[in-house]
């Protein structure tokens, strides 16, 4: 998958289409998914042109790796999912079913998630 600069989350990094912000810093943007499938439901960008993790660990600066693992674990903290969990999602190419070629973390939380993949058959 290769990087399109006109992806939905690189044109709201731009101002070009609105979110619902939640933190925003010189690496990071978070903001609600518009289509939330949990209570809470969080995406956390870089600001960077990154597709996927593969491509931001070998390519982003320490600082942006921080960034990005910090904002997630800060904001699911303020968002008060600490104590009864929650769950942390970066689908990764076509068999991880990303559909956004730029790099997003999904934070889910406030209500029992279930399992992550259906169990197997016997």
């Amino acid at each position: 998958m290769t990087y399109d600069p006109n992806n939905v989350f690189a044109r709201i990094l731009r101002g070009e289409i609105p979110c619902k912000k939640v933190y925003e810093d010189e690496f990071v943007l978070a903001f609600h998914d518009i289509n939330p499938l949990a209570p809470t439901h969080i995406l956390v960008i870089p600001k960077g042109a990154y597709v996927s993790m593969n491509d931001f660990t070998a390519k982003a600066s320490d600082a942006e790796i921080a960034a990005l693992f910090r904002t997630v674990g800060r904001l699911a903290a303020e968002a008060g999912l600490a104590e009864d969990g929650w769950r942390m999602l970066a689908n990764i190419g076509a068999n991880g079913h990303q559909e956004v070629p730029h790099l997003h973390v999904h934070i889910f939380g406030g209500r029992k998630l279930g399992h992550m993949l259906p169990e197997r058959s016997a």
